[in-house]
């Protein structure tokens, strides 16, 4: 008020953050007077209420999407999030950054909110941060809270192997200015900082005359005098007013702050000029890594385009930061850190395994009393323990016992009572809410078993054991050879002498006296009887429809939701019946439903699942999973066979008759007898219409 009243002045720079603008912007706008703020963001109803408030720093929300790019390309899921507990942090940079990281594939799952003034509470928050799993850190703090917390994380041994910290620019544009003693509890930190164009002369000779005055008006500092972003974009700020004030009004007759706003000039951050009250918004960053005394420039990021190793030439732009070399991690590991940690030994994983499986082949779960010990079996349990073999750490767990419904199992992941479930467990929309899956290690789906009966009418069953085809053709052969042998033969015959009608009944005998033809049919038409000899009472589901049928399924499954919502089964006709050893053997007639694949479940977001993925693909790749699959389950499963479509029995045709023929030239040439070729193909004739 006194500047504004006493001294009279025409416009007010500085508000650094979103409360201090708000307090400046609703004073100055009832004297007219514009205010710039540098702020990180301006929300659009703060310029829309003050109307001479205008943002003269580059938004900075689109480092939120630089920050979510790094933490995809190293393939982390979970972020901590620390930062000053004041409302524009709240209501600014953490909704950019939640929404930027789940279009990454991560999520934030822990904040912490730190007073300005530092407190004896961090010490107790670090601690419980230290203990949790996450250990990715995205940090948003001003330089002094910064610079205490580093510290503060360095003596609890938070700034060694398998720790990630990662700082937006509000810190990280000012590292610089950090005296080296600091910043040797900060090493291994990944900076992301607003990027100016230093290779410009207007911007190297400005920071020529900034490290002069600089270190003539505060020589006891001993560390690079580099002008921060902060500089940078107040000069460019105050050019603005300035150009705006030498407009003097008699020739434009406008006000200060519509001539502010007219502001069009190649700055230090860039291209100066204002959009709805709102300088440009910063679009490239630099991504730093603090090692040694100082940093070390990794390269840059670029909204649109991804991250490079220089902004030069933007067609070597790439999408994941892995392509910018070597990072010095905190503790210098000579990996990756994974960006979570495993719970302590004493503590192993919750693994939940369903009780009362009605496929034990997949997961038997025994107790016995007298030693007081539980037994956990079966494909899955098998499988889980070869996966758990090819990780790359050592992760420990114990089994544990679920008495109730496949459903409620996956609730306890997503209550925290279970690390994992491992079992029988078919994936299925509604379980999705509650639980992430790994990739499926095998198929299941619904079949129906119902009673057999014998079969029905068997009244052209005779014509079957040849095609169509090969029937006209046996036809007109032995049409062909009867003629011939009845015209040569007529005359030195008696038999085929005589009247019209003896000579047609000897003609047609001549023609169909085939004894190769003869036995072929027989084997066929034999084998053909044996595999008609059963079929099943019900042909498909709607028939079990139609007639209000009761239905037997099994109560710990997903089948009586899918028989009411898909196959739309009236559910009085439902009962719970438990499937019998022995009817896990049959043959299983009529529609198959494939519904659901078998896999493994953890908590939405776990940090685990994509390395027990990749053990996953590994156990199945060295073959360990089709050696599992075959000593365990192959046995066991079942044989679909359609007994109604005629067209599926095996009829001889031409073309298998004369491969026949052909074999039987071949065995005669050496030596093998007429009896013993015909008994070769008719055991052939039978095993291939069984099978």
């Amino acid at each position: 008020m006194d500047l504004m009243d006493s001294q009279k002045v025409e416009a007010i720079l500085g508000p650094q953050t979103s409360e201090e603008t708000s307090s400046v912007a609703e004073i100055a706008s009832k004297k007219q007077i514009p205010v710039l703020s540098f702020a990180d963001a301006t929300p659009n109803w703060a310029t829309e209420r003050w109307p001479f408030l205008l943002q003269a720093s580059q938004n900075q929300l689109a480092q939120m999407k630089a920050i979510a790019a790094i933490v995809q390309s190293w393939e982390w899921h979970q972020v901590t999030v620390i930062y000053e507990d004041i409302d524009s942090s709240a209501t600014g940079i953490l909704p950019h950054l939640s929404d930027a990281l789940r279009e990454a594939g991560a999520e934030i799952i822990h904040v912490l909110a730190l007073p300005h003034f530092p407190s004896s509470r961090l010490s107790e928050e670090l601690e419980k941060l230290k203990g949790g799993q996450c250990r990715v850190f995205v940090v948003h703090l001003s330089l002094e809270l910064a610079v205490h917390l580093f510290e503060k994380a360095n003596k609890m041994k938070m700034m060694e192997k398998d720790y990630i910290w990662i700082t937006t620019d509000a810190f990280t544009s000012l590292v610089h200015s950090i005296n080296t003693s600091s910043i040797s509890s900060m090493q291994g930190i990944l900076g992301v900082r607003s990027h100016f164009p230093e290779d410009k002369p207007k911007f190297q000779d400005f920071c020529k005359r900034f490290r002069k005055r600089f270190g003539a008006e505060y020589p006891e500092e001993d560390n690079n005098h580099e002008p921060g972003a902060l500089a940078v974009q107040t000069y460019d700020a105050v050019w603005s007013v300035a150009l705006a004030m030498e407009q003097k009004s008699e020739k434009l007759n406008q006000k200060l702050l519509r001539r502010i706003l007219l502001s069009d000039f190649d700055g230090l951050t860039g291209k100066v000029e204002f959009m709805n009250q709102k300088v440009a918004p910063a679009h490239t960053y630099q991504i730093i890594n603090l090692m040694g005394k100082s940093y070390r420039e990794l390269g840059f990021w670029t909204y649109g385009l991804g991250f490079s190793d220089t902004i030069i030439d933007p067609k070597y732009n790439c999408s994941s930061m892995k392509d910018l070399g070597q990072v010095f991690w905190p503790g210098a590991p000579w990996y990756t850190p994974k960006g979570w940690t495993l719970p302590a030994k004493d503590q192993p994983l919750r693994i939940g395994v369903p009780i009362g499986s009605e496929f034990q082949q997949y997961v038997n779960v025994e107790y016995d009393e007298l030693r007081n010990f539980t037994y956990f079996g079966g494909f899955s349990i098998e499988l889980f323990k070869a996966l758990v073999e090819k990780l790359p750490f050592y992760l420990p767990y114990n089994f544990i016992p679920f008495n109730g419904s496949y459903d409620d199992l996956v609730k306890q992941l997503y209550l925290n009572n279970f690390a994992g479930v491992v079992g029988d467990v078919a994936i299925v929309a509604r379980r999705c809410q509650y639980a992430d899956f790994t990739h499926p290690y095998t198929e299941s789906g619904l079949v129906m078993i119902v009673p057999v009966q014998k079969s029905g009418n068997k009244t052209l069953l005779f014509l079957k054991p040849f095609t169509r085809a090969m029937w006209i053709l046996v036809a007109v052969i032995s049409i062909y050879n009867g003629f011939v042998v009845w015209l040569i033969e007529r005359n030195h015959w008696p038999e085929l002498t005589g009247s019209t009608l003896h000579q047609t009944g000897t003609f047609f005998w001549l023609s169909f006296n085939l004894h190769v033809i003869s036995q072929t049919y027989t084997a066929n038409l034999t084998s053909m009887l044996t595999a008609r000899g059963l079929e099943p009472t019900v042909n498909n589901i709607e028939t079990l429809q139609s007639s209000n049928a009761i239905i037997g399924y099994s109560s710990i499954s997903f089948v009586a939701r899918y028989l009411e919502d898909v196959l739309e089964i009236m559910p009085v006709t439902l009962k719970v019946e438990k499937l019998e050893p022995s009817l896990q053997k049959v043959q299983n007639w009529g529609s198959r439903f494939n519904v659901c694949i078998l896999v493994k479940a953890f908590p939405k977001g776990s940090p685990l699942l994509p390395s027990v993925i990749e053990a996953l693909l590994k156990v199945s790749e060295s073959g360990k999973l089709r050696e599992l699959e075959t000593s365990m389950i192959a046995s066991e499963k079942c044989m679909e066979v359609n007994l109604h479509d005629d067209d599926d029995i095996s009829s001889l045709s031409h073309s298998g008759f004369w491969q026949f023929n052909r074999r039987v030239g071949q065995e005669e040439s050496s030596g093998i007898s007429s009896d013993t070729h015909e008994a070769r193909f008719v055991l052939s004739l039978n095993i291939e219409t069984v099978a």
